[in-house]
């Protein structure tokens, strides 16, 4: 018994620094291609070039300065904002039920939420493209939103589910003893407890959203189309160097977006 436990202890101490050297070839694969895009946004040449010649902001005003930058950002802003919004509240009522309900079939119910999260994009793109073609939503903000809706409840059920994990019922049924309607309870009670997952699940979903090509390619026209559609026809189509800032904005953003979770996780788990 002490020989296997002492070579159970010895494999341990083996991976432990072969797992910190797998994290850290990992986390620079992936991090590598940021290094090298974000430099290329300030090159002062006409073409992509790493690393840059000369430095210089001409490819930001480039960005900024173009009528059809500026559509598309909007568009992924505006889609971005009401499919997380509306992510958000479906996302946290289907928790609730996922939550509270007791009903043969709840595992079924939940892995057909989060199947948008779990099926390959292009799978989802040809559903969507199919359905939304013959209720005529193709090429309609209202289309862009409903998709891109599907694709951020997933992240929100999560995010809620996992706040709701630490919530004790016991505090509704305090609240209620003391003359607190439903309404009241959730309002003063309950969403300030899970907050922090439903901040989350709304940054995730609108991240989700903002980054989201492969549904938007199936779903543009020529005056609806997002800032990675706008991206990937500039990339294909032409050699334009703008991208190169148009992608160190989104990825400075989002990962911005992405750290504000885990502030709000921290407070809330300080404060308590």
């Amino acid at each position: 018994m002490a020989d296997s436990v002492t070579r159970v202890a010895r494999k341990e101490r083996t991976l432990g620094p072969v797992l910190r050297i797998w994290v850290v070839l990992v986390g620079f694969v992936l991090v590598a291609p940021t290094l090298v895009v974000i430099p290329m946004s300030f090159g002062a040449g006409s073409t992509f070039q790493f690393p840059p010649g000369g430095w210089s902001l001409r490819w930001y005003g480039e960005f900024f300065g173009s009528k059809q930058w500026l559509a598309s950002l909007a568009n992924s802003v505006q889609v971005g904002l009401l499919a997380a919004a509306l992510a958000t509240v479906l996302g946290v009522a289907a928790a609730f039920g996922l939550d509270r309900a007791r009903f043969r079939g709840r595992g079924a119910v939940r892995q057909l939420l989060m199947a948008p999260m779990i099926l390959p994009g292009i799978v989802v793109a040809v559903a969507v493209y199919g359905v939304f073609l013959r209720w005529q939503l193709n090429g309609t903000m209202l289309g862009f939103v409903l998709a891109h809706t599907v694709l951020g409840v997933p992240f929100v059920i999560t995010s809620v589910q996992t706040s709701l994990a630490g919530y004790d019922p016991a505090m509704e049924r305090a609240a209620a003893s003391l003359g607190a309607s439903r309404l009241t309870t959730l309002r003063k009670v309950v969403l300030p407890l899970i907050a922090p997952g439903v901040t989350s699940g709304f940054v995730f979903a609108f991240a989700t959203s903002f980054d989201e090509v492969v549904i938007a390619l199936f779903l543009q026209t020529p005056d609806l189309k997002t800032l990675p559609v706008k991206m990937y026809e500039s990339i294909v189509l032409e050699i334009d160097p703008t991208i190169a800032a148009a992608s160190s904005l989104i990825v400075v953003c989002t990962t911005i977006l992405l750290l504000v979770p885990q502030i709000l996780r921290r407070r809330s788990d300080h404060d308590r």
